[in-house]
């Protein structure tokens, strides 16, 4: 029996997903957010270290960038890859920077802007990733994160729009929301997790994958556009 015939059924995959993050000890209570309301899209694709779906997931992610929603509507589009199923941290960080590279690649390709109110250099703390002319961040999921609450039972790409976290401090939201993760999230693993920085003070490209990198941590992203 190989690893594909081990791969989730796509609906199995999706309930599987959800009810995840429905247990009352996951920690982000945004992702419960855009659950609860209807606004978690899920779409599937074969394999993380393959470029064989990267065209429907660009498409997806400019969908999703199109759409008119208020930043207070949190919303998410995540990913979930059949496998592979036994990456260890740094394979997993290093696939997904490899889909993320020909995501934006395709970016560029389709003649598609940068979003201006973020920069395209991953070692600074205004990156994030751009698709559609709008800035996304990304949590990487798989299933052997160290962070319990970055296992999941297959590898997955979280997308979620950069401006609901400015939304967020404009309204003098986001640091209760961040304590309220961070102390959910210490109670799921027994400690802080030391990675999530305050939006803004580093780039944020260290905290995609859910590995924990020190400073000498370079990403491998490069953007054309920058």
């Amino acid at each position: 029996m190989t690893e594909s015939d081990l791969a989730p059924n796509p609906v199995q995959s999706r309930e599987a997903f959800e009810d995840r993050i429905r247990e009352p000890t996951f920690p982000c209570v945004g992702a419960k957010s855009a659950l609860a309301n209807d606004r978690l899209v899920v779409r599937h694709a074969r394999d993380l270290l393959s470029g064989w779906n990267d065209l429907e997931i660009h498409d997806a992610l400019l969908e999703w960038a199109d759409r008119n929603d208020p930043p207070s509507a949190f919303r998410s589009l995540a990913v979930l890859f059949d496998g592979p199923l036994d990456l260890s941290e740094e394979q997993f960080e290093r696939a997904m920077w490899e889909r993320l590279q020909s995501l934006s690649d395709k970016d560029a390709w389709r003649g598609l802007p940068y979003d201006e109110t973020v920069g395209a250099d991953p070692s600074k703390p205004d990156f994030s990733l751009s698709f559609g002319g709008q800035a996304f961040f990304v949590v990487g999921l798989h299933p052997n994160a160290s962070r319990p609450a970055r296992r999941f039972a297959q590898p997955i790409l979280v997308f979620n729009l950069h401006n609901q976290f400015e939304w967020l401090r404009a309204e003098g939201r986001y640091e209760r929301m961040r304590e309220a993760i961070l102390s959910r999230d210490f109670d799921l693993a027994g400690s802080l997790n030391p990675m999530l920085a305050r939006h803004g003070e580093n780039s944020e490209a260290r905290q995609y994958s859910g590995r924990a990198v020190d400073e000498s941590w370079e990403c491998p992203f490069r953007d054309s556009r920058a």
